[in-house]
C-alpha cells in the first residue's frame, strides 16, 4: 500500500511578501470541526524564527490564511522557535502539542539540560492558546501528541526520547510522572527505513480494530519515510500489527530538494468521510498532501 499524493500539490507555500513566512511553510497540523479543515502551521520568515500560523478550507485543498502567526515566541524558553503543532480535539476543547525552542529553560542556558521542550497548550476557538507545560524537562524530547480520548480514565500521549516513541499517562495533563511512561515502539534493526530513528505524527485514529498511529522514521541516508501500526484500543502498549513496508517516502522534487532535503513529515492524519487526509512537510519547506481509504488502511494493517 502507498499513500496517493493529491493532484494539487503542494498546497500551501512561503509568502515572499510575509515577514514572518517567508521562506517555509510545513509540518501542519489539520483538524475538521463544524464542516470546515482548520491548519495549524509551522512558519519561517525574515529572522528564521519558527512560528505558527492558521489556515481554514472548506474541501481541504484550497486555503485561507490569517495575516498574522497565532502562536510565536513569548520569551527564552522558546526564543527560537515554536514548531510542529499537532492539534487534537479531546471533549469540546482543543489541545495543541508542540515543540518550543529556546535559549534557556528554566534559568539554564540551553546547553545545561536540552533546548527541546514538548509543550501542550489548549483552545476553545482554535485561534487564542492558553500555554499550559511541558511534557518532560531537561531533556531532548519532541514528536509528542495527545490521544483524541482518555484511555482508562486518563490522558494519553505519545513522545519521542531518541531513538525510541514512548507513551505516557497523565490525570490532568500538567503532570507526567516517569513511572507512567514507557518504551512503544523501536527502530528495526533489519528493516530498511526505520532502521536509525522514529516518531510519531498525527493524533492517532480510533477504529473498531484499534489506535491506527502513524509514525516517521529515518535511515543513515537520513531519509525520511511514513509507516502505521496498530495499538490496542484498551491497552495502547499493546502493539497489534507493525507492518515492515512505508507507505510514503520522499519522490517529488520539492520533497527531495527543500530547505531540508529528502523529508516527507507529517503531523496530520485525519479521517473524513471514509478518508485519511495525510498532510505534510515537504523538503521542511512546503505543505503537501496524500490521501487513502481508511478501510484500505486498515485491511493493509491487518494483513
Amino acid at each position: 500500500m502507498k499513500l496517493q499524493r493529491h493532484p494539487s500539490n503542494p498546497i500551501l507555500l512561503p509568502d515572499p511578501a510575509s515577514d514572518w513566512e517567508t521562506y517555509n511553510v510545513f509540518n501542519p497540523s489539520v483538524v475538521y470541526h463544524n464542516d470546515l479543515f482548520h491548519m495549524h502551521y509551522r512558519a519561517q520568515g525574515l529572522d528564521w524564527i519558527s512560528r505558527i500560523g492558521y489556515a481554514v478550507s472548506v474541501d481541504g485543498v484550497n486555503w485561507n490564511r490569517m495575516r498574522r502567526p497565532i502562536l510565536s515566541p513569548k520569551d527564552k524558553s522558546d526564543s527560537r522557535g515554536v514548531e510542529d503543532p499537532r492539534v487534537t480535539k479531546i471533549d469540546a476543547r482543543f489541545y495543541m502539542c508542540y515543540t518550543a525552542y529556546g535559549s534557556e529553560v528554566e534559568g539554564k542556558p540551553t546547553h545545561v539540560g536540552g533546548g527541546i521542550l514538548p509543550m501542550i497548550a489548549r483552545s476553545d476557538n482554535l485561534i487564542t492558546w492558553e500555554r499550559l507545560g511541558p511534557i518532560v524537562r531537561g531533556e531532548d524530547n519532541k514528536d509528542h501528541v495527545l490521544f483524541p480520548r482518555k484511555i482508562g480514565g486518563r490522558y494519553a500521549a505519545l513522545h519521542r526520547r531518541w531513538p525510541n516513541i514512548w507513551i505516557a499517562y497523565s490525570d490532568d495533563l500538567l503532570h507526567w510522572d516517569e513511572e507512567d511512561m514507557a518504551v512503544l515502539l523501536t527502530p528495526r534493526a533489519d528493516n530498511d527505513w526505520d532502521f536509525k530513528s522514529i516518531g510519531g505524527n498525527g493524533v492517532p485514529i480510533e477504529t473498531e480494530q484499534g489506535w491506527l498511529a502513524f509514525y516517521h522514521g529515518y535511515n543513515e541516508a537520513h531519509v525520511y519515510h511514513l509507516g502505521v501500526c496498530l495499538l490496542d484500543l484498551d491497552d495502547p502498549t499493546k502493539v497489534i500489527s507493525r507492518p515492515r513496508t512505508a507507505i510514503f517516502w520522499p519522490e517529488e522534487l520539492w520533497e527531495i530538494r527543500g530547505d531540508v532535503p529528502n523529508v516527507v513529515f507529517s503531523n496530520a492524519n485525519l479521517v473524513v468521510d471514509d478518508t485519511v487526509y495525510v498532510y505534510y512537510g515537504g523538503g521542511d519547506h512546503v505543505i503537501g498532501l496524500a490521501t487513502c481509504s481508511l478501510d484500505d488502511l486498515i485491511e493493509y494493517v491487518l494483513d
